[in-house]
């Protein structure tokens, strides 16, 4: 489809405005980490590399920068085994209620963060607990991983989906049993497709703050929530401001991955 000149145009302030919303608030953050000033003031004063030697001093900081990472690992993992496993079944299968099936994995990533949190909390409270599973680290990795799951599932389903089964049936005639099919047919096509769903369930796992309210507990601090704690303390706010551009880094990062293993795909470089 052709454009006229001012369409064009049009198009390109409209797609800079909204860049604009987007990442202007995080470059802001990420200046004003260096910022003298320990106020969130603008334009900043001077530049400093002080509050991120605090930071890097902050045991608490430190604390929840570990379990995020714990949390994120764990979750990804979780994801990573039922994401797939239900995308073999959904596409290779055929069988009763295969479409419900597939509603029911997506529909905890479009159900609102608070719904998910209590739901939950009520069942860890009502079915964990009573067998001396409490609210921790364990809890927040499960319920993270409901989530994650959709991500991984969304991936793998897709590649599978574009992949032909006749190279697995192939195989399997030619005389190669299942897991060998498996290590030189099917995880082939579909190992980027888990390296970029794993990616994007670690960056949605890592800056979670909704659901980990729900399911942390009083003794698990994850970074995001420690940043909301400490963000109306006054002499934390330069180190708040390092740990949100930490945590920006943290979870642009994967998704960038995640795009460019995606796009590598894509081209035939994978």
């Amino acid at each position: 489809m052709r454009l006229s000149r001012g369409a064009r145009a049009a198009l390109a302030v409209a797609m800079t405005l909204g860049l604009a919303v987007i990442y202007v608030p995080l470059g802001v953050v990420i200046v004003s980490s260096f910022n003298t000033d320990k106020t969130f003031g603008w334009p900043p004063s001077g530049f400093t590399l002080e509050w991120w030697r605090r930071a890097v001093d902050n045991v608490g900081a430190r604390d929840a920068l570990a379990t995020s990472v714990k949390a994120g690992f764990g979750a990804t993992a979780i994801a990573l085994v039922l994401g797939t496993l239900l995308s073999f079944a959904v596409a290779r299968y055929r069988f009763f209620g295969r479409d419900v099936v597939s509603i029911l994995v997506v529909l905890p990533i479009a159900l609102p963060g608070i719904v998910t949190g209590i739901a939950l909390s009520s069942a860890i409270q009502t079915t964990l607990r009573p067998i001396g599973i409490d609210f921790g680290l364990f809890t927040v990795i499960i319920g993270h991983a409901t989530f994650c799951v959709v991500i991984v599932y969304n991936n793998v389903l897709a590649r599978l989906r574009r992949t032909s089964g006749s190279l697995e049936e192939a195989s399997m005639d030619l005389g190669a049993g299942v897991f060998t099919t498996f290590r030189h047919v099917t995880f082939p096509a579909v190992r980027s497709a888990l390296f970029a769903g794993g990616l994007l369930a670690f960056a949605l796992s890592f800056d979670e703050v909704i659901v980990t309210t729900f399911t942390a507990g009083a003794g698990v601090q994850t970074l995001p929530i420690w940043i909301l704690s400490n963000l109306t303390r006054p002499n934390q706010a330069p180190i708040v401001n390092v740990v949100a551009a930490v945590l920006i880094v943290a979870s642009v990062v994967p998704v960038w991955l995640a795009q460019r293993v995606s796009a590598d795909t894509a081209g035939g470089r994978l």
